[in-house]
């Protein structure tokens, strides 16, 4: 059976599938080519909901380029997290630059070896997350957040950034989440308006919004 990641009645012919991932995803640059000016620096930005594909297609995108990295929010609090993170990595294997970056993701940006080609951030509702518990009332003053948004204006290589959609269910009924959610819809507006490209994940599938 086939993937539904790879899409083959949707993308252009030739493009191939490997371990469910794209081997050459609709708009994504092309192996084995130098890399044009333009697309040195390009931010692609990857939305949706959970298990909704996400961090599988912001691979798949950030397999076309070498060097890679990798920028990991996630911090593990839990046996439930550590399961989760232990899943990723493996998925990811031994191609992929790991940098641990759960609070200062600019400059995480700014320790990446020069030469990278392309990083995966994965993902801005965890970051989030973990602002949101470490700062609480403050946050908006903490200055990460816009510390990030700068950072995006010349990132130092191709980004592909993984976020969640969670604006989506009903209103939260407390309004410490209802604060969350609305920060992170935010978030998501402004990552979205600095990206030269924005596709939503749906069961797999990427529904290009911008670009």
């Amino acid at each position: 059976m086939i993937s539904p990641d790879c899409q083959v009645k949707q993308v252009k012919k030739g493009t191939k599938c490997r371990a469910g991932r794209l081997d050459n995803p609709p708009g994504g640059l092309l192996q084995n080519r130098p890399m044009k000016p333009e697309e040195e620096k390009r931010i692609i930005f990857v939305l949706g909901g959970d298990r909704s594909g996400k961090s599988r297609y912001a691979l798949s995108r950030a397999e076309l380029f070498s060097p890679r990295a990798f920028i990991a929010t996630a911090l593990p609090v839990d046996a439930e997290m550590k399961t989760r993170i232990a899943a990723h990595r493996a998925e990811r294997g031994s191609a992929f630059r790991t940098v641990e970056a759960p609070y200062d993701l600019a400059g995480a940006l700014k320790r990446l070896p020069p030469d990278t080609k392309v990083a995966v951030v994965d993902c801005l509702t965890v970051w989030l997350g973990n602002l949101f518990f470490k700062y609480g009332e403050t946050l908006e003053g903490a200055g990460e957040i816009d510390a990030f948004y700068e950072a995006l204006r010349n990132p130092p290589c191709a980004l592909v950034i993984v976020s969640n959609e969670i604006g989506l269910g009903i209103v939260p009924a407390d309004g410490e989440t209802r604060r969350f959610r609305d920060m992170m819809g935010g978030v998501n507006q402004r990552v979205a308006a600095l990206a030269d490209e924005a596709v939503f994940m749906i069961s797999g599938l990427p529904l290009r919004l911008k670009g």
